[in-house]
């Protein structure tokens, strides 16, 4: 049995048939929805995370199989595993794992997906290199790479480097889909949430033309006061 079998095997062994029906729904995975087409075994994220640790020393070939999956497990499951050795990685081991993200990119196809894997492999690598690729995501027009290239940053903002982040979401501002307008909003927050009067300065330029549910995220930590002050259009 191959390394990818096995993985896929033990995520077999922790299927939840009620679960799988519900991330059906959950993912949105009917025709014309982002998730088209995926399909789950119905296995809980702590127990996806097991199963990475579990085999989190299998060669980066065996990972980039399992994100050839079509089942969802296996992909969250393949970047849960990229996540755990990028931490403990030496450089070049960390450029290879990089260079597998980036190769299979368009397997990290869901939210979540994205949201596991972002900052915590792109983000942690481009911190200290070049991030000319971030602009290639966010002109991309895809929308799965597009948000990747918005929560990578989310890495340097925890060491608040704030640059990117607020060039990004400048940048997607006017995106349609609801995916990218919580994206950028989420990010605003966490870039408010230690340092308030950048995203004060970042909202004063572009609040009155960011999506409402953009907005909503970017000020959820404000008083109420506040927050009234902005959806109402009254910030000067």
């Amino acid at each position: 049995m191959s390394t990818k079998a096995k993985i896929k095997a033990a995520l077999k062994e922790r299927s939840n048939a009620k679960k799988a029906s519900g991330n059906l729904r959950f993912f949105k995975t009917g025709k014309g929805e982002y998730g088209e087409g995926d399909r789950f075994f119905g296995v809980s994220v702590p127990d996806q995370r097991a199963v990475a640790r579990q085999f989190r020393d299998v060669p980066l070939t065996e990972i980039g199989n399992l994100l050839d999956d079509k089942i969802h497990e296996c992909r969250l499951t393949a970047l849960l595993i990229l996540v755990e050795r990028i931490r403990r990685a030496d450089d070049n081991e960390k450029c290879e794992i990089v260079d597998l993200y980036l190769e299979k990119i368009d397997r990290v196809n869901n939210w979540d997906l994205v949201d596991s894997s972002a900052d915590k492999i792109l983000g942690a690598y481009l911190i200290d290199h070049d991030r000319a690729v971030l602009d290639e995501l966010v002109t991309s027009g895809h929308l799965w790479r597009q948000r990747i290239a918005m929560i990578a940053t989310y890495h340097f903002i925890k060491h608040n480097d704030f640059k990117d982040a607020l060039r990004i979401a400048r940048n997607l501002r006017d995106h349609e889909h609801d995916l990218i307008h919580k994206a950028v909003g989420w990010m605003l927050r966490e870039i408010g949430n230690r340092n308030k009067p950048t995203l004060e300065k970042f909202l004063k330029q572009h609040y009155q033309r960011m999506p409402r549910t953009m907005l909503r995220y970017a000020i959820e930590r404000f008083p109420e006061r506040q927050r009234q002050r902005y959806l109402q259009g009254k910030i000067k």
